[in-house]
């Protein structure tokens, strides 16, 4: 896997002539600033829909699924409206785009929904010989019973098809783990339960590059207290968090190498995925690596990891959503012409 000599990927005239691209995203038709609800995801959809814009390829903009229940004006989608407010919604447009046989950025429903399912990819790492946290999945409507869960003396419970740590809670003895199982199962979600890991998040954003997946520099979410649990309206920005965490490039030689490999061996069961971003929990004291998830048609902002690991590499914010609709397009689109005529 390429992470050093990165370079941009532009959309071949041929095809910013003859594709449409439609945008769908919750928030692509906003123009203001923080979501009260969403936060910075809204600003992150237009900050997209204005590179987008600027590409100079033909663009509609939508922000719901009809716009997909019948076949649009459009030759090529980027969906962005993975999380529908719905059970297992991160496969629904990709669904949708397969029934119109419409070409799109990102993976195919069930690679969405592998990396979406916590716990089967969980099972995958597993499967690979990359160390993951022991964990308990619960079903909605089977039976619960917490003491199959692994012991701790504190726990994380999560939906387990979430992002942004929304639903997320924890927990200090087993009568605390049942309620929050139950909460979890009353917001029509399936729970995964971990034991709590202190450290801070490094995240790994992969790109791909001349067809083949490139890593963009590691970013960490370094804590100021190791046991914080990162809550969903810090990292939407509804509340401060600056004196808890801060998002630095990562680079440690100790670790590196075994977080490459890691990543390696996770990029290539979902490919191709176009741009996804690996999860590991990083213990500075024992010196542990643990993967925690992989979210496939990730976060792009300019803020966030991807933007921010995209300077690092020396992109633009632009040529990082060009990067990507671009390599995607060549993939799906170019057909007979070869990689090297585009």
């Amino acid at each position: 896997m390429r992470t050093t000599h990165l370079e941009p990927t532009r959309l071949p005239d041929h095809l910013r002539d003859t594709q449409r691209l439609l945008f769908l995203a919750k928030h692509a038709l906003w123009t203001g600033g923080l979501h009260p609800e969403d936060g910075n995801h809204a600003l992150y959809h237009r900050e997209t829909r204005e590179i987008l814009e600027a590409l100079g390829i033909p663009l509609l903009v939508a922000d719901n699924y009809a716009a997909l229940f019948d076949r649009p004006e459009a030759d090529f989608v980027f969906p962005l409206l993975n999380r529908g407010g719905f059970y297992n919604s991160e496969m629904l447009l990709p669904l949708l785009c397969n029934r119109h046989g419409l070409p799109y950025v990102g993976a195919s429903p069930i690679v969405r929904g592998l990396s979406d399912d916590k716990h089967l990819t969980k099972l995958e790492a597993a499967a690979r010989g990359v160390p993951t946290a022991p964990w308990t999945l619960f079903r909605r409507g089977a039976p619960v019973d917490v003491s199959r869960c692994p012991p701790a003396l504190r726990w994380v419970i999560k939906p387990n098809n979430s992002s942004a740590s929304w639903g997320i809670r924890d927990a200090h003895d087993r009568v605390e783990l049942a309620q929050a199982v139950a909460e979890i199962h009353a917001l029509d979600h399936d729970a995964l339960v971990e034991p709590f890991i202190e450290g801070s998040d490094v995240e790994v954003p992969v790109i791909t590059l001349g067809g083949e997946p490139a890593m963009l520099p590691m970013m960490i979410f370094e804590q100021a207290d190791p046991s914080h649990l990162r809550t969903y309206q810090e990292k939407r920005d509804l509340v401060d968090r600056s004196a808890k965490y801060s998002l630095k490039l990562f680079d440690d030689a100790a670790m590196n190498e075994r977080l490459i490999g890691y990543t390696q061996q996770m990029a290539e069961i979902f490919r191709p995925f176009d741009y996804g971003r690996f999860e590991f929990r990083v213990d500075f004291a024992t010196g542990e690596i643990r993967l925690l998830e992989v979210n496939l048609n990730c976060n792009l902002w300019s803020e966030k990891v991807f933007g921010r690991a995209a300077i690092s590499a020396g992109f633009s914010q632009a040529d990082l959503i060009e990067t990507i609709v671009s390599e995607s397009m060549i993939r799906q689109l170019v057909g007979a012409v070869r990689r090297d005529a585009a």
